[in-house]
């Protein structure tokens, strides 16, 4: 158990596969996702399997200090050798929106990888009309790197997907104030 100010994040488990497929079935969240295929539990199952056995990913619950499941967050691609990875999050149960919970399991598995993980960058992609989750990653210190042109059809139309990075000493200043 990884613990926030407001979150705290937990390693994923065989029952949450039920869960996952309501949340990766529903448009509000799949509209913001590079998923566009409709998730049956047998696939979520193979998924799990993939996640558990690889070393190049890890993904977390993210729930409220009382135990609610209210999304999920994790790395993939891990770099070892050049100590560097892709990141993702999803706050899946519409009410935990606009509370300041996201960025906080944000902020908290930041703080996992730079100082756990031994990482120094962390990057992202991000569709340019996604304005809550940009905010949410400016707010914890990722700079803007690039715009991937019309990369991305959803809703049908071609949008951009941003991409945002941030490094392990990018985030100490910022939590240090140094």
């Amino acid at each position: 158990m990884i613990v926030g100010e407001k979150t705290r994040l937990r390693a994923i488990k065989r029952a949450d596969i039920p869960m996952f497929v309501r949340w990766f079935n529903d448009p509000e969240v799949l509209q913001f996702l590079s998923m566009y295929l409709p998730m049956s539990e047998a696939a979520e199952e193979e998924w799990f399997e993939r996640q558990i056995a690889d070393s190049g990913s890890h993904v977390f619950v993210i729930e409220t200090p009382e135990g609610k499941p209210i999304g999920n967050l994790g790395f993939c691609e891990i770099d070892h050798k050049n100590r560097q990875a892709w990141f993702g999050i999803s706050i899946c149960e519409s009410d935990y929106r606009d509370r300041g919970l996201g960025t906080d399991a944000v902020r908290t598995v930041l703080c996992f990888a730079f100082e756990e993980m031994n990482l120094n960058r962390v990057a992202l992609r991000v569709l340019d009309f996604n304005t809550r989750a940009i905010r949410c990653y400016e707010k914890v210190g990722f700079k803007h790197e690039g715009r991937l042109r019309q990369s991305h059809f959803t809703r049908g139309q071609y949008v951009d997907e941003l991409v945002m990075g941030i490094l392990s000493s990018e985030w100490r200043e910022q939590e240090t104030g140094e």
